[in-house]
């Protein structure tokens, strides 16, 4: 990674904006975010397939792999007690159709994407970045309120589409980036590559 430079957006993100960033970038969020799991995900495209609308424009948004955890005031309002970050491979098979149809600007989550995602945000002008995992109490303290909540009955909780005003939401960090390079697949390349080169050397002794 090249030294990281940090950046304050706030949604929704444009091209351009997107653009600007790299990986290892540090980035904070303010605005919208919305989560979507393995079930929201299935929701959200077969929703888009039948060619109805979604109950919330995604175009320009970060979406946030996480399954909070959230209970019911007195008032009726929500609070969120933790917001930690799913392992994003779990949406990989489906991510890159999601970017395209929904126009996403930023996905957050832990344990880095594969190359169809990669490939999905280097064309459609996305980027990847990490939250730290086992964060979720600090994840919780940058949500403000919870703006609403989708397929709550049918997903249950940790599932369903929260909608969420954040503030100076992060750190977060970019690895996956607008040209397509990926930090996490360009880590287990070199991996790969030398542990060909200790066995050739084990093998040559």
């Amino acid at each position: 990674m090249s030294e990281a430079r940090i950046f304050h957006l706030k949604t929704p993100l444009t091209d351009e904006e997107v653009e600007k960033l790299r990986v290892g970038d540090i980035v904070y969020i303010t605005g919208i975010m919305v989560t979507a799991r393995d079930e929201a995900h299935k929701e959200i495209l077969e929703t888009l397939e039948k060619g109805e609308k979604l109950p919330i424009d995604l175009k320009g948004l970060v979406l946030y792999h996480c399954g909070p955890v959230a209970r019911k005031r007195p008032d009726g309002s929500w609070e969120i007690v933790a917001a930690g970050p799913t392992t994003s491979m779990r949406m990989e098979s489906v991510e890159a159709e999601f970017i395209e149809k929904t126009g996403v600007k930023m996905i957050v989550g832990k344990g880095g994407m594969g190359k169809r995602t990669a490939e999905a945000m280097k064309k459609h002008k996305a980027v990847y970045a990490v939250f730290t995992g086992g964060a979720g109490a600090l994840a919780a303290d940058r949500i403000k309120r919870v703006v609403d909540v989708y397929w709550l009955e049918e997903l249950g909780i940790p599932e369903a589409v929260w909608v969420f005003e954040v503030e100076e939401f992060g750190p977060l960090i970019v690895t996956i980036d607008t040209t397509g390079e990926n930090y996490y697949e360009k880590k287990l390349a070199d991996v790969r590559k030398r542990a060909e080169e200790v066995i050739k050397e084990l093998l040559e002794k």
